[in-house]
Order: structure tokens, then C-alpha cells, then sequence
């Protein structure tokens, strides 16, 4: 059973066989294309008629906002108008998009972690959540 199959029976929510298929396919994105893998609905709908060719697009985009819904994936609006998706996780993480080639690249730092949590009580507020998106231009390196 996937990760998102498994939340789905933590949180009620009704698996059909075509809700299956997509969850696995979800599930399996990051260990198949890697922790930069934030597929949009288009993209999961090529993944998943590769498993069950009779998916529709409309059936990919239920059952994606159902399970983002239920708070079991994660919508993500970077600037390129397309909405990208992620199974939620427990582990904070921040994203750097390269504004040329729409890679996504995940990231953590603990300054960056220290430093909002002191901006936010300098300003008198206790940080309960965030979101940091950087969009940057790969460096051209010369030898």
C-alpha cells in the first residue's frame, strides 16, 4: 500500500480502484523522478494512463483536489501558472524554483529557520507556519 493510499485510510477517504492507481502513482513520483518531482495535473495524468489508460484528465483533477482536500498533498502555485503537487509530509522543507528551466529544487536551512522565527517575535508574533519560494537564475560558471 502507498503513502497517500495509507493517509487516505487514516483520514476516511474512499478509495476506488482509479483513486488507487493515482495515489500509487503520486506516491511512487518522488522515488521515481527524485525530491525535485512536483508534478502538475497534466503531468500526473501522462503517469497515470501509463497504469490505467482509462483515467480521465477530469477523474485526476477530482481525485487531486479530494486528497489535497483531506490535507494528504500539498498544492503548490509557483509563477509558472500551473498548479504542482506534493504528498504532505511531517518534515518542514523550502522550495528554489530555477525561473529558466522550472526545476524545483527542495531545501532546508537552519538559519533561515532561526532568522524567521526571530523576525517574527522582533515584530511580536510566534511563527506558527510558513512558506519560502525562492526564484533564481542557475549561475554560468567559467572555468
Amino acid at each position: 500500500m502507498s503513502k497517500i493510499e495509507e493517509k487516505c485510510k487514516q483520514k476516511g477517504v474512499r478509495l476506488t480502484e482509479q483513486r488507487k492507481v493515482i495515489a500509487k502513482v503520486m506516491s511512487d513520483s518522488k522515488e521515481t523522478y527524485g525530491s525535485k518531482d512536483h508534478p502538475d495535473v497534466d503531468e500526473l495524468h501522462k503517469r497515470v494512463s501509463k497504469v490505467d489508460d482509462k483515467i480521465s484528465i477530469a477523474t485526476v483533477y477530482r481525485t487531486v483536489k479530494l486528497f489535497e482536500e483531506a490535507g494528504i498533498i500539498e498544492r503548490h502555485d509557483f509563477k509558472e501558472g500551473k498548479s504542482r503537487y506534493e504528498p504532505l509530509t511531517e518534515e518542514h522543507h523550502d522550495h528554489l524554483i530555477d525561473i529558466n528551466s522550472g526545476e524545483i529544487v527542495e531545501f532546508v536551512d537552519k538559519d533561515i529557520e532561526e532568522l524567521k522565527n526571530k523576525i517574527a517575535q522582533r515584530l511580536g508574533y510566534k511563527l506558527v507556519d510558513h512558506k519560502l519560494e525562492l526564484y533564481a537564475q542557475k549561475l554560468n560558471k567559467k572555468n
